[in-house]
């Protein structure tokens, strides 16, 4: 029983390490798309539904779209698919679901009164630093 619990919990950080490398790979895809003000959500302690979120701004509709575009190619380069995506019509809230992952795209305005930080707010911040601006 004991070798079984530890392959368990072997097994379990192997997926929580997993989901943070994609987490990172979609912050930095966003990011590299222009996408600002880059949080990463640790919400393994507060819910079974899913282990990060990746919250960014964008500043238009185009950009969003931009954004969600390279993240589920970049994603499904490393085999990693969509489940589902909500708001890519209305762009003002672009939500992706990658199952232990979700990506949440926002125009600022909309960002600002979700405030999903705060209403998440005992989750445990990523550290994520932003790539010095090119010159």
């Amino acid at each position: 029983m004991k070798h079984s619990i530890a392959s368990l919990e072997k097994s379990a950080e192997k997926a929580a390490a997993r989901g943070l490398q994609r987490a990172l790979l979609a912050a930095r895809t966003a990011e590299e798309n222009r996408g600002t003000d880059i949080v990463l959500l640790d919400m393994r302690e507060l819910t079974s539904m899913f282990d990060f979120f990746v919250i960014v701004s964008g500043t238009s509709r185009r950009q969003l779209h931009a954004m969600s575009e390279e993240i589920d190619r970049v994603l499904a380069d490393v085999g990693d698919l969509r489940l589902g995506i909500e708001g890519y019509g209305e762009s003002r809230w672009i939500l992706l679901d990658y199952g232990d992952m979700v990506v949440h795209l926002f125009e600022p305005e909309t960002r600002a009164y979700y405030a999903l930080e705060q209403l998440w707010g005992r989750a445990k911040r990523v550290p994520y630093e932003p790539r010095e601006a090119k010159v």
